[in-house]
């Protein structure tokens, strides 16, 4: 591989040994395929943040955890990406570790590593579960900055939670929904996982407005399928199958095609959809008019508020921060941001 960077500074930014980097480098036996792959996405990485005031800006590597779907970690990958170029003449270099599906076990094995490894800063996505939050306290503990992206461990002593008001997100889709339907209605609320301690919020925020304000109409629920399109579109399938009113839905975890196929395959008809996120999937299925509404709110914002954080607590980078949410905004075809 041709490059213009020492090999500890790709070691750094893959989390592997220089030896190892070195054996990559030179094509010496014994290398597994993904870890070949990890060198070859670190040096991809340092070539975008290679920029003119990196030899004097100071560098602060971070590590961005998430269990998520795909769709919506392109998106943040996205975010952070465009967002380092605001913050010359520091340069933030981010280790990206993304996974569909994650077992607690597996993830705080990942956090652990990242901890006994060394990092200026860690970001997770991740479910609130006793495994996953006791790694991210031992990383706490061991001085490391944490922010929690779009989904909060408030037990935990993060720096600080960069994202919505997840709450007052599922209040929003509440009376968007139930302002559609009137008193005849029955809404399908799809989450991806329980453990996310953000989408219970947001589903808690839409059942109370749907209490208070709209009683008549019904709710049925269906999670663990993990925003994937397989598992998220049989058990839409099955509760069509077996509640015939439904005809609504309200996306909180994601997989919002399977979801649409699962209607279109009983030829059930829907009347208002409201989802989140304005990723790939939800842009396309928004201008095609086959969702409703998409609660969004801005990535980069998020991006932004965490590099603000983890400078906040690091030595002569250091500076005031102020932690705030994002704000939520109600997406139509007709103010579509541009992609």
């Amino acid at each position: 591989m041709t490059h213009p960077f020492l090999v500890k500074d790709i070691a750094f930014q893959a989390g592997l040994s220089t030896a190892t980097v070195d054996r990559v480098l030179n094509e010496r036996p014994g290398v597994r395929r993904q870890t070949a792959l990890r060198v070859k996405a670190a040096i991809a990485e340092l070539e975008k943040q290679q920029t003119g005031a990196e030899t004097t800006g100071r560098k602060i590597a971070i590590d961005i955890l998430m269990e998520t779907p795909e769709r919506f970690s392109a998106a943040v990958r996205e975010a952070f990406e465009a967002e380092v170029s605001t913050f010359l003449p520091t340069v933030f270099r981010c280790r990206f570790h993304f996974s569909e599906i994650m077992k607690p076990a597996e993830l705080a094995q990942l956090i652990d590593r990242i901890r006994l490894r060394g990092t200026d800063g860690l970001v997770v996505k991740v479910p609130d579960m006793p495994d996953v939050v006791e790694a991210v306290r031992r990383a706490i503990e061991a001085g490391i900055p944490v922010v929690t992206l779009v989904t909060d461990l408030p037990n935990v002593a993060r720096v600080a939670y960069a994202g919505a008001d997840n709450r007052a997100a599922g209040e929003t889709a509440a009376y968007l929904i139930g302002e559609y339907l009137g008193n005849d209605g029955h809404a399908l609320v799809t989450l991806s996982s329980s453990r996310f301690r953000g989408e219970e919020e947001r589903e808690i925020g839409f059942r109370r407005i749907m209490r208070d304000r709209f009683p008549s109409v019904g709710i049925t629920e269906i999670s663990e399928g993990y925003g994937t399109d397989a598992a998220t579109g049989s058990l839409a399938a099955a509760a069509l199958a077996k509640n015939p009113v439904i005809n609504a839905v309200y996306s909180i975890g994601g997989g919002n095609r399977a979801v649409l196929a699962a209607f279109e395959a009983t030829s059930r008809p829907l009347r208002v959809f409201v989802a989140h996120d304005l990723d790939a999937d939800n842009r396309v299925l928004l201008s095609e008019r086959r969702i409703s509404f998409v609660l969004h709110h801005d990535l980069r914002t998020d991006a932004r508020s965490t590099f603000r954080a983890i400078m906040s607590r690091i030595p002569i980078a250091g500076r005031g921060f102020s932690s705030s949410l994002s704000a939520v905004e109600i997406i139509t075809p007709y103010n579509m941001p541009a992609g």
